[in-house]
């Protein structure tokens, strides 16, 4: 059981969930039956555990040299060796499980993982690191889309609102670690242009993601939106603004993270409750 919570604790287990729940909230919104919403749940969920895995694998020696003791595998609670095994499973189970969900899912699937473990594998490092991000997340709604029986990638706008998050996603969950990211040589995007100057591209991304489900959802006819849709819609905004604000008045802390994944969570939601549809 020691080995089991370590490796949980080395998966990033917050932001795996929250993308777990963003694939069932997408899944809910195209429709899925249940069989396939379940396979689709599952495999994204094994997917993120093979990234946070990896991620915390590959960065042990950083993280030994920089103390982390919040991170199980640089204490020693586990080997790097079974954490690799545990990744390495994790991403074939996912494929195994998007294989009946149809080829196009699969190979969504798997550029959506590569992706992500190309940023893990190195990406991090260079001016480039946001791109793994732009493209995973923006790639995202289409698993759900592409689960279905008449699979179809997603809309342009569901493309834009993933992509947007994912760069705030990016540009904020780095922040805390910058210092002892440069000390042991990582020096991506946010570490180049700064702290505050991430935090603030990050709201704009998050503004830019629900402008992007407001039009998107309502067919492009702002006055086709409902009460509903213009609650979420200042609600994201609001976490946007907070972020902005934070990011000028505090140092960087992990609440800025918090906060893009609460927006997350919030548009996901705005798109089952408006009954917009995803697909293209």
């Amino acid at each position: 059981m020691r080995i089991v919570r370590a490796l949980w604790g080395s998966t990033h287990p917050g932001p795996t969930l929250v993308v777990t729940g963003l694939a069932l909230a997408l899944g809910v919104a195209v429709g899925l039956e249940p069989w396939r919403l379940v396979l689709l749940v599952l495999a994204v969920f094994a997917g993120q555990l093979s990234i946070g895995l990896s991620n915390d694998a590959i960065d042990a020696p950083r993280d030994r040299a920089v103390g982390r003791t919040d991170k199980p595998i640089a204490r020693g609670d586990v080997s790097e060796r079974a954490a690799w095994t545990a990744a390495i499973g994790a991403v074939a189970v996912a494929l195994v499980l998007s294989a009946p969900l149809g080829f196009g899912m699969l190979a969504a699937h798997a550029i959506f993982l590569a992706s992500a473990w190309s940023y893990n594998a190195g990406l991090k490092s260079t001016p480039f690191s946001i791109v793994p991000f732009v493209v995973s997340f923006g790639i995202f709604p289409s698993l759900a889309t592409l689960a279905a029986p008449d699979p179809r990638l997603a809309a342009p706008w569901g493309w834009v609102a993933g992509a947007a998050l994912g760069a705030a996603v990016h540009l904020t969950n780095v922040l805390p670690d910058l210092e002892d990211d440069r000390a042991t040589g990582v020096r991506g995007l946010p570490h180049r242009i700064g702290a505050r100057a991430s935090a603030i591209v990050a709201a704009v991304g998050i503004v830019v993601g629900a402008v992007a489900v407001l039009v998107g959802a309502a067919g492009g006819d702002l006055g086709a939106v409902g009460v509903l849709g213009w609650v979420f819609f200042a609600a994201v905004v609001t976490v946007a603004a907070v972020t902005a604000v934070l990011a000028v008045v505090r140092p960087p802390t992990r609440t800025l993270f918090r906060l893009v994944m609460l927006a997350a969570l919030l548009l996901s939601a705005q798109l089952v409750a408006t009954g917009g549809a995803i697909a293209a």
